[in-house]
């Protein structure tokens, strides 16, 4: 946008602002096409508008809008409440780019009880105006299926696609299906139950689906005692079976005191890019709806803000009128005859517990599905976390391991791996014999190592790692930066992985401070450090195992100049060892190496009673 451009955009936004009403109401931001990128609510329109054009107050994203906004309109409300309501109705029939998006592409059952002469009650995932009554979505398809399940069982309601008439009925058009002898139909379709009793049943099924269950069984309780004080034995014995699976069902769904009733509870789970916020609906101390929604942000929008437009939605979407809202924090939530909770214990605080469980457990799905389709998120996300925790000014894309191995300073060893992206770069690894350092000095060795490898990839210019992990806490990290950053000069982080008592990677040290990170051992960064720690250790033991091997099985054959291995195979495979070799005749030893090696055998096994005849 050119300077006057620029220019005159200012002064005409100016003037709309200047002369913005006071009142409640929603503006819209709109760009050069005429597109609506931005939809936001207000308690007074001139008041939150201007603030956007304060310059002190623009975050970054905030900047980016305010560049991109070419003209204001604005929808004057009675109440704040309306403003929300308004809002939330104009974002999700926009879809502003700047505005957090609501992440709802999915579709989740419901059950529809039909509107017919005789209802039908089936799962749906399509909602068709006037077709029947609700009740749902259920984000848990064990609970709507045990819900059906449980009606199922306590009533013989028809599941026919028949359309059945009261003059089919009297006529009788229809015949009754295999349902009906199995017991699991009443067989309206023939005559053989009222509309009215018919009725009855679908009443107590929305009971049901309402979570009124003890109005229900206290119903069905009167029932019982008059079917057996008029001696229907039969009878009573029906009702006491759908009294006790009812009375099954609602203690496996009984969370809290049945004296809390129609409550909300909403919590909120966020990070930089989305937000989760889960809702709870309860009904007589039942659990009656659970779900939960993703808002992708856009703006850093607050939990405060997020919350209170989940609420709007959540309510909407599930028809709730509930007068008491529980909530993980104090909100301002402009809507009349609400009670907004922030319970500290009792009841109450158990289903906030409840909703922050589902939420988190949500989000932790969430991303697990989003790693198994695409892994380098997955990987950029760990490395974010590793950044974030360490306090690292980049993304530590690669990541260098050492460890030291030796037995009571014989052999001692130290070996280096290398993580490129968090995968083992395996063409990197490298071996180091402990050249300068006599007995067993872990510190020395690492020094040395450590000096050798950095300085290498100096001379060859190659690329250095982001991080440096001592597989030995402070004593390492402190050997190592010695020679990093006072030897070579370099700035290299470095963090050391510390044991407990029971051998255990527990800790991870970072900085010139040791500042000490508790890793949770259910942590994708615990789990990362612990797959490095085991692998620069299996690294390490392998090769002094070898190496203390090779010690152990070397013999006067080694080391023989022009006797390679495959000849000392052989001889050892023959003669089965050196004692025997240097005792052999001649001609024995120059039929397996030939002439010129049995030569070379002698000369170095000097050995008197050796000697070779010409063919």
């Amino acid at each position: 946008m050119k300077k006057e451009e620029k220019s005159e955009r200012d002064v005409y936004l100016k003037n709309i602002v200047n002369n913005l009403p006071e009142t409640p109401g929603c503006y819209q931001y709109l760009n050069n096409e005429g597109m609506i990128i931005y939809v936001g609510k207000a308690k007074n329109l001139k008041r939150r508008v201007s603030s956007y054009f304060n310059k002190e107050q623009q975050s970054l994203k905030t900047k980016l809008l305010v560049a991109k906004i070419a003209d204001i309109r604005y929808i004057v409300v009675n109440s704040e409440a309306d403003a929300l309501l308004l809002e939330n109705n104009l974002i999700k029939q926009h879809q502003p780019r700047y505005n957090v998006l609501l992440k709802d592409d999915k579709t989740y059952p419901s059950i529809c009880i039909t509107n017919e002469y005789f209802p039908k009650i089936f799962k749906t995932r399509k909602i068709i105006k006037g077709a029947g009554k609700y009740f749902g979505p259920y984000t848990n398809s064990g609970a709507l299926n045990s819900l059906l399940s449980l009606i199922k069982e306590l009533f013989p309601l028809r599941t026919c696609n028949l359309n059945i008439t009261p003059d089919g009925v009297r006529n009788g058009r229809y015949t009754p299906c295999l349902e009906y002898q199995i017991k699991n139909c009443c067989a309206p379709c023939i005559g053989k139950i009222s509309n009215h009793d018919y009725t009855k049943y679908i009443e107590e099924v929305i009971s049901i689906l309402k979570g009124d269950i003890r109005v229900l069984q206290e119903k069905l309780l009167t029932e019982m005692k008059e079917k057996a004080q008029s001696l229907d034995f039969e009878g009573a014995e029906i009702i006491k079976k759908r009294y006790q699976s009812i009375e099954n069902f609602r203690t496996r769904s009984e969370v809290v005191s049945p004296l809390l009733n129609n409550l909300d509870v909403f919590s909120i789970d966020s990070d930089e890019k989305n937000a989760y916020i889960n809702f709870l609906h309860i009904t007589n101390g039942c659990v009656n709806q659970a779900f939960t929604i993703e808002y992708q942000k856009k703006l850093d929008e607050k939990d405060e803000e997020l919350i209170i437009m989940g609420i709007i939605e959540l309510r909407q979407r599930f028809c709730s009128d509930a007068k008491e809202i529980i909530t993980p924090f104090p909100i301002e939530l402009p809507i009349d005859g609400i009670t907004v909770t922030v319970p500290q214990k009792g009841e109450k605080t158990r289903l906030l517990t409840l909703s922050k469980l589902n939420v988190k457990q949500y989000k932790a799905d969430k991303l697990k599905q989003e790693d198994k389709l695409n892994p380098e998120q997955k990987t950029t996300r760990l490395l974010k976390e590793i950044q974030d925790a360490l306090h690292l000014e980049k993304l530590p894309m690669d990541i260098e391991c050492f460890d030291n191995s030796n037995i009571q300073g014989t052999d001692p060893v130290a070996a280096c791996v290398v993580f490129h992206k968090l995968k083992p770069n395996k063409k990197e690894y490298r071996k180091y014999n402990i050249k300068s350092v006599e007995g067993p000095d872990d510190y020395a060795s690492m020094r040395e190592v450590v000096s050798r490898r950095y300085k290498r990839m100096i001379e060859e210019g190659s690329k250095l790692p982001d991080l440096i992990i001592a597989d030995g806490g402070k004593g390492q990290m402190q050997a190592i930066r010695s020679v990093v950053e006072n030897e070579l000069g370099l700035s290299i982080p470095i963090a050391g992985l510390v044991k407990d008592g029971r051998h255990r990677t527990s800790e991870l040290i970072v900085g010139e401070n040791n500042e000490v990170i508790g890793l949770k051992q259910n942590s994708s960064i615990f789990r990362l450090m612990t797959s490095i720690q085991d692998e620069v250790h299996r690294f390490a033991i392998t090769f002094h195992r070898d190496k203390r091997s090779k010690r152990q099985t070397k013999s006067e054959l080694d080391g023989i100049k022009g006797l390679g291995e495959k000849s000392q195979q052989a001889l050892l495979q023959h003669f089965k060892s050196v004692k025997r070799i240097k005792t052999a005749d001649i001609e024995e030893v120059t039929k397996i190496i030939g002439k010129s090696k049995a030569e070379i055998l002698y000369k170095a096994l000097n050995k008197d009673n050796l000697t070779v005849t010409e063919e």
